[in-house]
């Protein structure tokens, strides 16, 4: 990317204006599109999500392109890094609020509406006139019983498993950390690269999951209110996962061409974070989705 002034220590650097966020909205709405269109059974919708989906990881590659030549041409000085922390605390507060939105669907549901449908508390009225006889039970597909019976999936089984596989490797991209900023290149490389390994062997058992969910125990998006509350919040955990394991094998690539000193490596700080932050939300989809 060209520069709009020389390089100087001393000065905040700031880039000629970029075409990638023009690209990158017309990539998510393309990606948006095409999976509202998915959801409502509308058979090019499919097509056009993975469509966009692949125009969304072209716009980020490049555009990832461009800060990376920026940081190895030294252009940023500590006042841009003092922006990019800040860019990113405020980015993983934007997505704290975005699951926070979610698990008040979940509460809201099991604490309020339910119940009130089914006639507790001052719902007595309300539960004669829109549907007598429905019971709150929880998991619940709702009082038309929308989508049918289903089988819920065992806390002590896969989602256990991959708890387990999530504190790991929250464990091992810490370990990564240290070895950067003791200088330990080979340790940084091998504890990194298990954090990607097990990013990835995380992604194929919730794979699994959905597989039997939807083919052995008809739990699908379609089962009432417990089947889109689950769903949504753990499939959008798994895109995160994704996400975090894709930054994260970039990193390791960085890391294996010398990008990062022990004293300068924000770039592997903000993915440990977001990593970090991808732990914390499992394990309360762990309590809240599948235990409670």
């Amino acid at each position: 990317m060209a520069q709009a002034h020389p390089t100087d220590r001393n000065i905040y650097f700031v880039p000629h204006s970029s075409k990638w966020p023009f690209f990158g909205s017309i990539a998510l709405f393309v990606t948006m599109i095409g999976f509202a269109s998915w959801l409502n059974e509308i058979t090019w919708g499919r097509p056009v999500f993975f469509v966009g989906m692949l125009m969304t990881l072209a716009v980020l590659f490049m555009w990832f392109g461009d800060v990376i030549r920026e940081s190895v041409g030294g252009n940023y000085n500590k006042q841009v890094d003092v922006s990019f922390r800040m860019g990113m605390v405020w980015f993983i507060f934007s997505e704290v609020m975005f699951f926070a939105a979610f698990f008040g669907a979940l509460f809201y549901t099991r604490t309020f509406a339910l119940p009130w449908i089914s006639g507790e508390g001052d719902g007595a009225a309300t539960h004669a006139l829109l549907w007598e006889g429905f019971s709150s039970g929880w998991p619940n597909n709702g009082p038309a019983a929308v989508g049918g019976q289903f089988q819920t999936i065992p806390a002590w089984g896969l989602p256990l498993l991959n708890t387990l596989i999530l504190l790991t490797s929250g464990s091992t991209v810490t370990a990564a950390h240290h070895a950067l900023k003791a200088g330990h290149r080979k340790a940084l490389l091998v504890w990194l690269g298990l954090t990607v390994v097990l990013g990835c062997v995380f992604l194929f058992f919730q794979a699994e999951e959905y597989i039997h969910a939807y083919s052995a125990l008809n739990l699908t998006l379609g089962s009432g209110i417990y089947g889109s509350t689950f769903f949504m919040l753990t499939g959008f955990h798994g895109l995160h996962v994704f996400l975090g394991t894709l930054m994260l094998a970039i990193i390791w690539l960085r890391c294996l061409r010398g990008h990062f000193d022990r004293d300068n490596h924000f770039a592997f700080e903000a993915v440990a974070w977001y990593w970090h932050f991808v732990d914390v939300v499992w394990l309360m989809l762990f309590l809240f989705v599948y235990v409670l």
